[in-house]
């Protein structure tokens, strides 16, 4: 046990304890016992004082003997047990300080070998394991939104230094496509910044919202209007079938449901091509109403599945993400618009080549 340890101070309380209750009660013995006896003496008529004189000091001697014995017995037993016990939560401590240096050290994986111990520090074990796991994932993704942010930046920035540069050398001429080349890398900059602000306000729950009861048909009928006319000049069908009613209605900002079907369909777009279908559905199911939107499209991997609503994540390659001209936020912030409405956004596909389906499910109105 190290000196100063609370295991130390556990134990001298313990022994402190002990030790108060053998003086407490081997002084009501000296001081109460003796009269106590000599009343019953006197009570049973044997009050010669030789005889009270050697009952006394019998009385004394047997009651100093059994108190002895009797405390010496408990500060052993309870030596023992203190040290038993301790040297369990020592190890236990112990094994929680090896494991926070560990998370410190940037090892998250089971930091914490906790022997065998008490359910609590077992379950604080368990507890602390899971918080380094969420750790390791938070880390993971930071690395990757820090790298993902570089390329988003990156693209802007190099083709507005050629083309500074080519002014500058005079090879590139101040004509009205080289203005427009250079506002279109500002308008991306700007782009960038204004998701990154956007996403962030959405994950921490600062999203305004101006709720009204409206049909939720009406919301998803305007939406894939929307797109009518880019589905048909790509090529792509886009089928609509509502089916919830103008029953179904909801609390909801109706310009940021609008958000997340506009983001739904975008996407659906952008990972279909022609002869492909869209397809969306709503319908009413146990106090809620689903809406839909299914593709027949490029479909999403196992292993791009469970990061699909994770900030600047895509499973496209990087042709693709220059081609699209978006910074891969979109997602995450129409799950954190669906969640700020109390509702949920979800996806599911069978693989490459299967299509993708996203289901954005609201309460109703009760």
């Amino acid at each position: 046990m190290r000196r100063g340890s609370w295991s130390r101070r556990l134990v001298l309380t313990q022994f402190a304890v002990l030790l108060t209750m053998a003086f407490m009660v081997a002084g009501t013995a000296l001081v109460v016992g003796p009269m106590l006896f000599d009343r019953h003496m006197v009570e049973s008529r044997h009050d010669e004082p030789v005889v009270v004189a050697h009952a006394e000091q019998a009385f004394r001697a047997a009651g100093l003997v059994s108190l002895a014995v009797g405390l010496a017995g408990a500060l052993v037993v309870a030596a023992f047990t203190a040290w038993v016990l301790n040297r369990s939560l020592a190890r236990g401590l112990d094994a929680l300080v090896e494991g926070a240096a560990r998370v410190a050290g940037g090892d998250y994986d089971h930091p914490v070998q906790m022997p065998p111990a008490t359910a609590e520090l077992e379950r604080v074990a368990a507890e602390f394991n899971n918080m380094a796991d969420q750790v390791a994932h938070t880390e993971v993704t930071r690395r990757r939104l820090l790298t993902d942010l570089g390329h988003e930046l990156r693209t802007p920035l190099a083709a507005t230094r050629v083309t500074l540069e080519g002014l500058e050398d005079g090879v590139v001429d101040f004509t009205p496509e080289t203005l427009g080349v250079l506002q279109r890398q500002n308008q991306r900059l700007e782009a960038v910044a204004a998701d990154i602000s956007e996403v962030s306000r959405a994950e921490e729950g600062r999203i305004p919202l101006d709720l009204r009861r409206v049909a939720v048909d009406d919301v998803a009928r305007a939406a894939t209007t929307a797109f009518l006319l880019p589905c048909q000049s790509a090529g792509v069908s886009l089928q609509v079938d509502l089916g919830a009613g103008d029953a179904a209605r909801a609390d909801i900002d109706p310009a940021r449901i609008g958000q997340v079907l506009d983001n739904l369909l975008r996407n659906a777009l952008q990972h279909t091509s022609a002869g492909d279908t869209i397809r969306v559905s709503s319908r009413v199911d146990d106090g809620h109403v689903d809406v839909t939107v299914a593709d027949t499209g490029v479909g999403i991997s196992a292993e791009a599945l469970p990061h699909l609503f994770e900030r600047f994540y895509r499973a496209a390659d990087s042709r693709t993400r220059d081609q699209d001209g978006g910074t891969g936020v979109g997602l995450a912030i129409a799950r954190a618009i669906a969640r700020a409405h109390g509702g949920t956004l979800d996806a599911a596909s069978d693989g490459p080549g299967a299509g993708a389906t996203f289901r954005l499910r609201l309460p109703l109105v009760s």
